[in-house]
C-alpha cells in the first residue's frame, strides 16, 4: 500500500435510528477533525436560543469518542435531558490511487469497503420511552452557584479519598530492642526506645 494514496472517503448514508422525531430536531454530524468548541456553540444555540426540544449527535470511527464527549458536555450544561443511545456499524468507502504509474498508462484505483462502529445519541428535553434499548434517564440535578458553577467539590476537583496511614503512624509508640553481646558489656540488655 506504500504506492497508494487515499484520494476520497465517503460514508454510507443511513436513516436515523429513532422513530417519532420532532420536526425541529437538529442533527450534529461529528467528524474526526471537528472542533468540540464549534460543535458545542452551535448545539447550545439551537437548544437555548432557538428552543429546540431534541438534538442528535452522530459520529463514526475515530469520531465516536468526540461524539460522546459532546453529549456529556451538553447534558452537564443543560441538565434534565433524556438520552437514547444507538450503536451500529456503518460502511465507509475509501478510494486509493496508485502513485507509481508509468507515463501514459491508465490510472489504477483501489476501492476499500470498511465497516466502522457508529454511534447515534438522541438528547431530549421531553420524556422518552424508558423501555427502549439504550435509554438513560436525566441525571439528578446538583446545586449550582450564582455564576452557574458547581458547588459540589467532587464534581470539579475529583473525589477526595483518605490516604493510607504513614509508616510512623503504623509503628507502635514503644519498641522493645534487643542488643547483642558486645565486648564492653556483659550479657544482653533490653531497653525501651521512645518513638
Amino acid at each position: 500500500m506504500e504506492n497508494f494514496r487515499k484520494v476520497r472517503t465517503s460514508e454510507e448514508e443511513m436513516p436515523l435510528p429513532f422513530p417519532d422525531l420532532s420536526p425541529d430536531v437538529v442533527e450534529m454530524k461529528v467528524k474526526e477533525g471537528s472542533k468540540i468548541r464549534n460543535l458545542m456553540n452551535f448545539a447550545m444555540a439551537q437548544m437555548e436560543l432557538k428552543g429546540s426540544r431534541q438534538i442528535i449527535f452522530s459520529g463514526c470511527g475515530r469520531a465516536v469518542t468526540k461524539t460522546i464527549t459532546c453529549v456529556e458536555i451538553m447534558k452537564r450544561k443543560l441538565g434534565g435531558l433524556h438520552q437514547v443511545t444507538k450503536v451500529r456499524y456503518k460502511t465507509v468507502l475509501e478510494v486509493w490511487e496508485n502513485q507509481d504509474l508509468l507515463p501514459g498508462s491508465p490510472a489504477q484505483n483501489l476501492t476499500v469497503h470498511k465497516n466502522v462502529p457508529s454511534i447515534c445519541i438522541l438528547l431530549s428535553r421531553d420524556p422518552l420511552d424508558p423501555n427502549q434499548t439504550g435509554y438513560q434517564p436525566p441525571e439528578p440535578q446538583h446545586g449550582l452557584g450564582e455564576a452557574g458553577e458547581d458547588t459540589l467539590e467532587s464534581s470539579t476537583k475529583g473525589l477526595k479519598r483518605t490516604l493510607p496511614p504513614s509508616r510512623e503512624e503504623l509503628l507502635p509508640k514503644k519498641l522493645q530492642v534487643q542488643v547483642p553481646d558486645s565486648p564492653r558489656g556483659s550479657g544482653t540488655t533490653a531497653g525501651q526506645l521512645d518513638h
